[in-house]
């Protein structure tokens, strides 16, 4: 089995406190790089492997496109998205299909209810059913079938991890991380997720977040227009109201987050966090990488504040505000 992280090797993140008393502590790891790529700050250890999740979606999104796929604007933010699947969501992923001769049929992710409450209430008073549209995925998906139509490649079995497109992809994560890939699982919808260690994966996210859509070198234009479709259309990459929309509304900066707890975030001065939440809760990963941005330098206390407010971290009794989820003062 890959080394990955230990209870040992992590230290305390965040805390949940009510009425005066910690709840709950949740640890993990985190590292922190400068502007120009360096290392800064190490919390635990940031070189055992995790599974990014759908923090890998950045990368996949960057081979789908160098592989073809023509995506711009809210097509292309929306393709490294996990989206709550409301009808604008499931509207332009269904553009993105059409527009490649494909269609709802052609994704291989599950059927899934949108996680936004209200679509899925209105879905269900009108009798609907799951739908691959609505999986917080299927951007990912469409984006990838692009690719596969863009090259002439088989759009049936595009998940396979011998597919041409999944070894493309795999290709883009060792050249985008500087890590060879010592494992590959299959995530939750579906796609082949790459273990990486949190150094390799905030390197891949950080050259992706700094690169520039006038580079000369056709990867770091594709990356570059990428973040300016996600802060240009923040709605696409999760929902109204939900953490990574937020963050990107109210700092600017490039985020997404990933399940069982993992975060990437991208200041607008280049500083970048990768975390990962030991016990795969993702309640602090936003405010945990926006004050360890802050601390570097990053943002101001004026961004975390706002942020801060802007976030669900309080903790209720009653109705009534008892007390709130907060960075841990232990790093």
């Amino acid at each position: 089995m890959p080394e990955t992280l230990t209870v040992q090797d992590s230290v305390e993140l965040a805390v949940v406190e009510r009425s005066g008393f910690i709840e709950s502590r949740h640890a993990g790891a985190a590292v922190v790089l400068s502007p120009d790529g360096e290392v800064v700050a190490r919390y635990g250890d940031a070189d055992a492997l995790v599974l990014p999740r759908s923090s890998l979606k950045p990368l996949q999104a960057v081979a789908c496109i160098t592989a073809g796929a023509p995506l711009e604007g809210e097509q292309l933010a929306l393709s490294t998205a996990s989206h709550v699947g409301t009808d604008r969501h499931a509207g332009v992923v269904r553009d993105i299909l059409t527009e490649g001769g494909l269609t709802e049929d052609d994704l291989e992710c599950p059927a899934a209810w949108p996680t936004d409450t209200a679509t899925r209430d209105a879905m269900v008073r009108e009798h609907d059913q799951q739908a691959r549209i609505r999986m917080n995925c299927s951007g990912k998906h469409a984006a990838m079938l692009r690719a596969c139509v863009a090259t002439g490649w088989p759009t049936k079995g595009y998940l396979e991890p011998t597919h041409p497109l999944q070894v493309h992809i795999r290709e883009t994560v060792e050249r985008l991380s500087g890590e060879k890939i010592a494992h590959t699982s299959i995530d939750g919808c579906g796609a082949p997720v790459h273990a990486l260690t949190l150094t390799g994966l905030a390197r891949a996210i950080h050259r992706i977040g700094s690169a520039s859509d006038r580079s000369p070198f056709a990867l770091h234009r594709v990356a570059g227009a990428l973040v300016r479709a996600v802060r240009e259309h923040p709605w696409t990459i999760e929902g109204p109201g939900r953490p990574d929309t937020l963050a990107i509304e109210t700092l600017g900066v490039f985020t997404k987050g990933g399940a069982e707890g993992v975060m990437v975030m991208v200041a607008p001065d280049n500083t970048t966090v990768a975390l990962k939440m030991l016990d795969g809760s993702p309640r602090a990963s936003t405010l945990v990488a926006a004050t360890l941005l802050q601390r570097a330098g990053a943002l101001t206390d004026a961004d975390l504040t706002t942020l801060t407010a802007a976030l669900s971290l309080s903790v209720l009794g009653g109705g009534a505000d008892v007390g709130s989820i907060r960075v841990s003062p232990r790093i």
